[in-house]
């Protein structure tokens, strides 16, 4: 009992490497589980509030992994001089290191991302997606791998039998000649060679089972992981990322729409970077001959449009970036539409109006800015995205934009606008978003 109360810095090193190999092993477990559900896009609206929670225990968990690591530290140079005869755990112990390191050093940018800028927000989140995509994986192999049912090298695996051939006489035949023992034809060289090899070097239980675990891994995970890292061509919304411009099964209304000369060829030169799909509800489906684009509350003039009115409104290009909270951006856009403050110039707000509440088709997402802000010249009800219509998937038929903010303060599948005098929290500022939604250096 005396020596289990005993200090950390008073337990002998092999202790401490026990308790920090046991310690990291869960963190890496909740890690992983957490950040599995915060990636998947399709359940975001499904977790709600929990999201954000599952956020700040992945956030703190993390910042426990590097706690561990300092812990750790001291501790190295010995560690490694004492595995300087076990060449495959002091590579396992470097590659462990790597990735932990990697992922602390990437998630703590993300942790304070709007402290940094743009750029450096995509490079932390594709090295944190690249980290886990690979240390996930490792440390499933090296968890299973490690059983103790399947470290016991005693237990081999079978032998080949080992079988005495008598020489075939000459011009009789091989398939079916045997000698008068009845002992089976000699085989061909090869197959001799390859019993030869397997005798004198008998595979192990673990060595067999731990190869058909990777195999599996390779299989199970290697085709996502290739597609994840040479860009996305599914738009399937089961899968995280998606680079759909325009929907060839959209309705003729939207095919119809004709693009300016500024969005054909699009003056960006055509976006940089991929677009991920994130949805809290199910997609809502554009049914023309119901399509109504509204704006009312504190105005003077309310407006109605019906998909063929709108639709025929006049648009202008703007190139814009678009910035996502957990870290992704797209660049050079060339976005097409009507700028917000024109829509508001028309309703002629009145003067109690403080705020513009922005609605989604989808009946559930909403969010507001200020009435100045809503004012900003770069502000866009956007109908097209270099030179096509917007898909189902990125928020068309029509969706707000908003490029000095962060992409959830730009509402997709947009129908209807209010004026407002009072400050109405968004759908995400409800479940722990910052109302602050600024992009640094924008």
């Amino acid at each position: 009992m005396a020596e289990r109360n005993r200090g950390w810095l008073k337990q002998t090193f092999g202790k401490k490497l026990n308790k920090l190999h046991k310690w990291n092993a869960w963190v890496i477990l909740i890690l992983a589980v957490s950040g599995m559900l915060l990636y998947i896009p399709s359940i975001r609206g499904d977790l709600g509030v929990l999201r954000v929670i599952m956020k700040q225990v992945h956030i703190y968990v993390g910042l426990l992994s590097i706690v561990l690591i300092a812990l750790y530290s001291p501790l190295l140079v010995r560690h490694v001089k004492q595995l300087r005869n076990r060449p495959g755990q002091r590579f396992n112990l470097g590659v462990v290191l790597f990735i932990l390191i990697g992922w602390s050093l990437s998630g703590l940018v993300l942790w304070q991302l709007r402290m940094f800028s743009p750029i450096i927000g995509s490079a932390a989140l594709f090295a944190h997606d690249l980290f886990s995509w690979i240390g996930i994986p490792y440390a499933v192999y090296h968890s299973l791998t490690r059983l103790r049912w399947i470290r016991d090298d005693k237990k081999r695996a079978v032998r080949p039998i080992a079988v005495e051939y008598e020489e075939v006489p000459e011009g009789a035949v091989a398939a079916g000649a045997a000698g008068s023992a009845g002992v089976p034809a000699e085989p061909p060289r090869w197959k001799q060679a390859w019993d030869t090899f397997r005798e004198e070097h008998p595979v192990s239980r673990r060595t067999f089972i731990s190869t058909i675990i990777w195999l599996l891994l390779l299989v199970g995970i290697g085709p996502k992981f290739v597609k994840w890292l040479f860009g996305p061509v599914d738009a399937d919304v089961s899968f995280t990322m998606a680079d759909q411009t325009s929907d060839p099964n959209a309705p003729q209304a939207l095919q119809s729409l004709t693009p300016l000369p500024e969005s054909n060829p699009p003056i960006g030169g055509g976006r940089n970077g991929t677009f991920r799909i994130y949805t809290v509800t199910e997609f809502p489906q554009f049914v023309e001959s119901k399509w109504k684009f509204l704006i009312g509350g504190l105005v003077e003039n309310p407006q109605s449009w019906s998909w063929e009115q709108f639709s025929k409104l006049e648009r202008i290009a703007q190139v814009s970036d678009f910035h996502c909270v957990t870290g992704w951006s797209v660049y050079h856009i060339t976005w097409e539409g009507i700028p917000l403050a024109k829509f508001l110039e028309q309703a002629k707000v009145k003067k109690e109006a403080r705020y513009v509440r922005f609605y989604s088709d989808d009946g559930v997402y909403t969010d507001t800015l200020t009435l100045d802000q809503a004012k900003m010249n770069d502000v866009m009800v956007a109908v097209m995205i270099d030179g096509k219509p917007i898909s189902q998937k990125l928020g068309g038929p029509v969706r707000l934009i908003v490029p000095k903010m962060y992409g959830y303060k730009s509402v997709k599948w947009l129908n209807g606008i209010e004026l407002i005098d009072r400050d109405v929290i968004g759908f995400w500022e409800e479940r722990g978003y910052d109302t602050d939604a600024w992009v640094r250096g924008t």
